[in-house]
This record gives C-alpha cells, sequence and structure tokens, in this order.
C-alpha cells in the first residue's frame, strides 16, 4: 500500500554542487527536504514512486518509464559528476498499468520513449539516499490531461500497489507558481501568489480534494508545474489525508512547498 506521500519541490540549486552557496537562500526547504528523507528512511519502503513534470512525456496518458532502471546526472545544471542510478521495480509498475487499463485511466508503459532520470526525479532522490537508499523506484511522467485525471491515476497507484504488496512511498515532485515576484526570471502574475496559497492550505488541512476545484486560468496564469503530481497524491489517499505542511518559500520567484501525507486514519 502507499504508505506515504511527500510533495516536494525540485530547484537544482538546492544541491550544493550547482547551488554554490546559493542554496542558502531557500534553507527552510533544504531543513524540510532532510526532514522528508529521515521520514523516508524511518519508514524504509521497498519502492518509491515519483511522480515528474519533466520527464518525457505525453500530452494523451501518463507515461510509466518502461525497462528495469535508469540513470542521469545534473550535468544540465553544472554538475556532471552528481550521479543517480535508479533501479525499478517492474512489477507495480506492470500492475499500475494494468488496473489503469481496467478502469480507462490513461497510462502507458513507455516502450522505449524513456530518456535520463530528470531533475524532478534527481533533486528529491538526492536528498532521500542520504538517508536511505534501500528501494526500487517507479517513474511516471505528468501528462496533458487534467487534475481530475491524475487523481484517478492517484486511485489506481494505491489499488496497484495494495494488490503488490510491499510497503510504498510516493514522491509527487512539483514547483508552485513560477509568477511571484518582478524580479524572477518569469515575472509576476497576481494569480500566483493566490494558487500558492490554495495549494499550502490544501496541504496544511489535508483536504487534498480542494486541489481539483482551483480555477482553470488560476492554474494557468500562475505558471505551476506541480499540481498534477499533488492530485495524484490526493488520488492515493481518497481526497482527504493527513497533511502536514513542513516549509514554504519563494525568495527566487517560484514556490517552493514541502509537506507530507498519511492516509487519513492513520494514528
Amino acid at each position: 500500500m502507499v504508505t506515504q506521500a511527500f510533495a516536494l519541490p525540485h530547484p537544482p540549486l538546492a544541491v550544493p554542487r550547482v547551488g554554490k552557496g546559493e542554496e542558502a537562500a531557500i534553507q527552510t526547504t533544504l531543513d524540510a527536504f532532510d526532514e522528508v528523507a529521515s521520514r523516508v528512511a524511518a519508514l524504509a519502503p521497498d519502492t518509491v514512486i515519483f511522480i515528474t513534470p519533466h520527464a518525457r512525456a505525453r500530452a494523451e496518458y501518463c507515461l510509466i518509464s518502461p525497462s528495469s532502471g535508469a540513470s542521469g546526472t545534473l550535468a544540465r545544471f553544472g554538475a556532471p559528476d552528481v550521479r543517480f542510478d535508479a533501479l525499478y521495480n517492474e512489477e507495480l509498475a506492470r500492475e499500475i498499468a494494468a488496473r489503469a487499463a481496467e478502469v480507462g485511466v490513461a497510462v502507458a508503459m513507455g516502450g522505449g520513449e524513456d530518456g535520463p532520470l530528470d531533475h524532478g526525479v534527481t533533486v528529491p532522490m538526492w536528498f532521500i539516499n542520504r538517508r536511505y537508499t534501500g528501494y526500487k523506484a517507479v517513474r511516471i511522467a505528468q501528462s496533458a490531461l487534467s487534475p481530475r485525471e491524475h487523481y484517478r491515476l492517484g486511485q489506481v497507484i494505491a489499488e496497484a500497489a495494495r494488490i503488490a504488496g510491499g510497503n510504498t512511498a510516493l514522491v509527487g515532485s512539483g514547483d508552485l507558481s513560477h509568477k511571484l515576484l518582478r524580479s524572477g526570471p518569469y515575472g509576476f502574475a497576481p494569480e500566483g501568489p493566490v494558487f500558492d496559497k490554495l495549494i499550502t492550505e490544501a496541504f496544511a488541512s489535508g483536504n487534498l480534494r480542494a486541489l481539483l476545484d482551483i480555477p482553470e486560468d488560476t492554474v494557468e496564469r500562475a505558471a505551476e508545474c506541480g499540481l498534477r503530481s499533488f492530485a495524484v497524491i490526493a488520488g492515493c489517499f481518497g481526497g482527504k489525508a493527513r497533511g502536514e505542511l513542513l516549509s514554504y518559500e519563494g525568495p527566487f520567484g517560484v514556490g517552493y512547498a514541502v509537506a507530507s501525507f498519511a492516509p487519513a486514519d492513520a494514528e
């Protein structure tokens, strides 16, 4: 089953070899990353499922990475020696695809359409792996389908993980609005802070179904990349979880939120 889930941002500069000191500006986020890594280590999951907006993707369906594993680096961000290797849980990946096909959720195995591990996976993985490495991975790329369809994917993942057995954690990788500051690289939009407030309120309350009610124009104008990942988390827990917002900040004009979720009936 999906025992715990985490919403994590993916700023490459959070990794010191990339940030080269700039990461100090998001120390609250770094501390929250480390807290999540400690929680993952305490949970000791057999599998960590990563939902990412930056893997090779298709608009019309969510793409599960094929094969037995993948590698990646942070070369794109100036740190080619920071390397990652992931061994995939092929059994669980196939189970997710099979359950999705049964209920008409648009998911497909990659069939060769995979690529190196992307920074939506590697940045969270860098922190997790400092504390715990005893897991296999499943990587699923977001699609252009609605958050409600990604919510349905979350329901499928929860059922597949229950059938497959073992202890599974899920990481919903994504940043919040990219338009928080006029001085930021993407500029400012009034919808940016509004979007981030709605997201962080849902995280803190555990009322994750509220994520599906954010107006489409607000989502679009906020220029986010995480809502669909977070909708998958919502689906895993049936729209209601024990939520804990561990941090939120946006000093570079992009919102970074770190949150932890467990089943609503968990002790």
